[in-house]
């Protein structure tokens, strides 16, 4: 039977980030995609024009309609924009027994557009970091979250540590604006990992943290481990960006429907 993933998140008007890439994540990995939108965004690659940010209460009523219908096998929270909307989608995590929850803490666009309110930051640690199996900030959402600057491995060590002590059983701190090699630091708890990839673009890429994610939570879908999953999420990304699209005059989107592999890492 087919697993279904559940994405609560914002929506990306230019399909390179958000609820679009997300569902087309879940469909490159063989699984079922649903969604529950929390804001509309008018965007491009070169960043955002306008936020409409929805009413908590229509954000539940998507969260229920879906789960009274599907078999959620697992979910990922992407853009939560204020304190309401965080608070109100923790409960309905909560109250519904929703599974493996993978926590994108989205603050700042690609084209560097705050989507966050400051004053939701608090709500974020303290209400959705409990719930997270994995939590995955890119460095300017480290800094925001643990309060410091993360501008080196030695930093994001750190940093994941840190998130974990805030709550979340895991952490992946993703570091695409260093320079050098395509470096994410994934702390489980116990043990530091770092994961390393060749760089396959120059510039600004638009969505890879939203596809990072939803791959992730794709294959808990299916049944993977945590760091399967994420191996497998960060190999998906990796081809993604390096088949991206020519297309907008701003950050590179990714190709979402280059092949996910169905084999696990050969990890020991």
């Amino acid at each position: 039977m087919i697993k279904v993933a559940l994405t609560i998140a914002g929506s990306d008007s230019s399909g390179g980030a958000g609820i679009q890439a997300d569902l087309k994540t879940f469909t490159a990995f063989g699984v079922y995609g649903a969604s529950a939108i929390t804001a509309l965004t008018a965007q491009n690659t070169r960043g955002v024009a306008a936020i409409a940010h929805l009413e908590p209460s229509f954000v539940a009523a998507q969260i229920d309609a879906v789960v009274e219908d599907f078999a959620v096998a697992a979910a990922k929270t992407g853009m939560l924009s204020s304190a309401a909307i965080i608070d109100l989608v923790a409960d309905r995590i909560r109250t519904r027994a929703i599974p493996k929850v993978v926590v994108d803490p989205v603050m700042v666009a690609a084209s560097g557009d705050v989507l966050l309110d400051p004053g939701a930051v608090a709500s974020m640690r303290e209400h959705m970091f409990p719930l997270a199996i994995v939590v995955t900030p890119n460095l300017r959402e480290a800094e925001i979250l643990v309060g410091r600057t993360v501008t080196d491995p030695a930093g994001m060590r750190r940093a994941a540590r840190e998130l974990v002590r805030m709550g979340a059983r895991a952490a992946l701190v993703t570091g695409g604006a260093l320079e050098g090699d395509a470096l994410d630091v994934f702390f489980d708890g116990r043990e530091i990992h770092e994961l390393a990839a060749p760089r396959r673009r120059t510039g600004r890429v638009h969505g890879a943290g939203c596809t990072l994610s939803a791959a992730i939570a794709a294959c808990l879908a299916r049944g993977d481990s945590l760091a399967d999953a994420i191996e497998s999420a960060k190999r998906y990304v990796t081809r993604a960006i390096e088949a991206g699209p020519s297309i907008g005059h701003g950050s590179q989107p990714l190709d979402h429907l280059v092949p996910a592999l169905a084999e696990k890492p050969s990890r020991q």
